[in-house]
């Protein structure tokens, strides 16, 4: 059971599948986690199987990590072991005797093991981290309590927590990002005493403490927006500064992600901050219908024209015709040194889309589904993938290496190949969506009524299981252009036909771009027509305030709180200059586009508006 030999053998395996499924996964921190006490390790927890796979593979020192799991999944022998040897440990949640609760905890600390577990409670998708439960701090303030109290475990070490942030660049997408940031280790000595207390009241005052500085550090590595709008407003606006979606440091991405949260939370930084806010959210909504993304229609040679007093121009129809065929051409170049894996992974990739499609309305499942079911289809490819290859080498014991060493140096191929070929198939597949979009008559296009629904976000599924409610969000301003009453609803709504959505798309991201330059332009006049009076200050997260900015105390009456008591409150209130943001920004790569700036391909695209009248019934 020490050993833990299936823990081993199911990191390893998970480890591979999860390096195969994401582009890269980011550590940060982990220096300072402790090698040899117990600890807690508490983690966020927003994409159900995947968080456990990607904590275990890259926690630090190769510790080994026991789960929390039901206490009646142990009582058959068999089972037992291949849980305790899988690493768990058993919980008996239905008890409210904290002792029998928390009695496996105990024991794994004990032995100086490391217990990994979930404050949040669940997992679930929302735009900030929504709840932290007290049952680590139980855990680890009861422990520390039982290893002083005890004669016979008097050598037993204090506990330390270890805080665990895991941030996905696109938790549901196929070759994404991941990262991970180990925080500081919270040590119990700050905790002990108004926990041993007997005061009334003082050992649950002393977990509320704790909890809170396990929040405190979950919440400054990851990013948090107050409502969806503002979350996907900044996502908009960093896939625009960022065009290439791989180009930002992954080390400073939380930061550079919750500065864009912070600037789009503040209220009416400039006067045209409205109009800003609701172009980037018809970008979204649109790309959000039709599943293409900013980057791979940056990829492509469409308008950049900034200009606000002109037109965004829509692509002529010869040159996407010529785009197309360069990337088909393209793309023929490349088939034939990717064939054999392609050939052989489609399995992989197909049944990958149908576990995402059967949990299509839970965005934190959708990875697990495509990671599981994909791990099935390898286990069954590869095995006749070898025997295959081995047939070749006459069953022998070294033609059994060399399929075995063929196999690997396939899969090292593949991996090594499948990011540059996905990307040309996303922009040959979007080229096409544009041509049939542009090749269109006008008279094809949804009417803007019709529109409208396409151009508001959809929300994910709120959990059930969450305590803590978001607060209700208005439906952003998208003009006065009601839907007709028949419209399905957004949250149900079809991915629209390319052919008559596909010229909204590429006007809503001129539309977009403009607005982002004016933004940025107008953040600047008035920084410097403010420089005298100390700048123009945006809202900041209290941890970036310190650091880029300043902090201010302010009190407020929790009044409107739960159980609230009428009493007032000192608050911090974090903010940073708009120049330094900006600066901030440009610093760790942003493009912020310019007003008025020609681009290379503006010549090319200057016939677009007139060449659609060719085409025209009648013309």
């Amino acid at each position: 059971m020490d050993l833990q030999l299936l823990h081993r053998l199911i990191r390893t395996t998970t480890g591979i599948a999860a390096s195969s499924f994401f582009t890269e996964i980011h550590v940060i921190g982990g220096e300072d986690c402790p090698k040899d006490i117990p600890i807690i390790v508490t983690a966020t927890h927003h994409n159900m199987m995947l968080d456990p796979v990607i904590l275990s593979h890259t926690f630090p020192h190769a510790r080994i990590l026991n789960y929390w799991s039901k206490a009646t999944l142990f009582i058959n022998p068999i089972v037992s072991w291949i849980l305790y040897s899988s690493g768990n440990i058993p919980v008996d949640r239905k008890s409210r005797d904290r002792k029998v609760l928390l009695k496996g905890t105990m024991e794994a600390l004990q032995k100086g093991y490391a217990v990994a577990l979930f404050p949040e409670g669940t997992s679930y998708t929302e735009p900030r981290i929504m709840q932290v439960k007290d049952g680590a701090a139980w855990a680890a303030l009861e422990y520390n309590k039982l290893a002083q109290n005890d004669p016979e475990k008097k050598k037993s070490k204090s506990v330390a927590v270890v805080p665990a942030a895991i941030v996905y660049t696109n938790k549901t997408k196929y070759r994404s990002s991941v990262i991970v940031d180990f925080g500081s280790p919270i040590f119990m000595d700050d905790y002990v005493e108004q926990f041993s207390s007997e005061a009334e009241g003082a050992p649950r005052a002393a977990v509320k403490r704790l909890t809170r500085a396990i929040e405190k550090q979950l919440v400054e590595t990851t990013i948090n927006a107050p409502d969806w709008n503002t979350l996907y407003a900044a996502r908009m606006a960093r896939d625009l500064l960022w065009v290439d979606e791989r180009s930002i440091n992954l080390g400073e991405y939380v930061a550079i992600s919750q500065t864009l949260v912070d600037l789009f939370s503040t209220p009416d930084p400039t006067p045209n901050f409205k109009s800003v806010n609701r172009r980037l959210l018809e970008y979204y909504s649109l790309l959000q219908s039709t599943k293409l993304t900013n980057s791979v229609l940056s990829n492509l040679p469409l308008p950049r024209t900034l200009d606000p007093n002109r037109p965004t121009p829509v692509p002529s129809r010869l040159l996407t015709l010529l785009i197309l065929l360069r990337d088909s051409f393209v793309m023929l170049l490349r088939i034939p040194f990717f064939i054999f894996p392609l050939v052989m992974y489609l399995p992989v990739y197909y049944m990958g889309r149908v576990g995402a499609r059967l949990v299509k309305d839970e965005e934190e499942t959708q990875a697990q589904n495509k990671l599981v079911f994909g791990m099935i289809s390898m286990f069954l490819t590869y095995p006749a993938a070898f025997f295959f290859l081995w047939s070749f080498f006459l069953y022998t014991r070294v033609g059994a290496v060399m399929a075995a060493a063929t196999l690997w140096l396939f899969a090292r191929y593949h991996d090594t190949m499948i990011n540059a070929n996905y990307e040309h198939a996303k922009r040959l597949l979007a080229t096409w969506r544009v041509l049939i979009g542009v090749w269109g008559p006008k008279r094809w296009d949804l009417s803007l009524p019709a529109l409208t629904p396409y151009m508001t976000p959809v929300f994910p599924k709120e959990s059930e299981f969450i305590t803590v409610k978001a607060p209700v969000v208005p439906e952003p301003d998208l003009g006065s252009v009601e839907p007709p009453a028949d419209l399905p609803n957004p949250k149900s709504r079809r991915k629209p036909s390319s052919r008559r959505i596909m010229r909204h798309v590429l006007r809503a991201r001129g539309e977009a771009v403009k607005a982002v330059a004016e933004l940025f332009e107008q953040l600047r006049l008035q920084s410097i027509q403010a420089r005298n009076s100390g700048g123009v200050r945006l809202k900041a997260s209290v941890h970036l305030a310190k650091i880029y900015g300043g902090v201010e105390v302010s009190v407020k009456s929790d009044s409107e709180a739960e159980g609230a008591t009428g009493q007032t409150k000192e608050v911090l209130e974090g903010w940073r200059e708009a120049g330094e943001v900006i600066a901030f920004l440009k610093e760790r790569g942003a493009k912020v586009p310019q007003l008025g700036r020609s681009s290379e391909y503006e010549a090319e695209w200057a016939a677009a508006l007139t060449s659609d009248a060719e085409f025209e019934p009648g013309n």
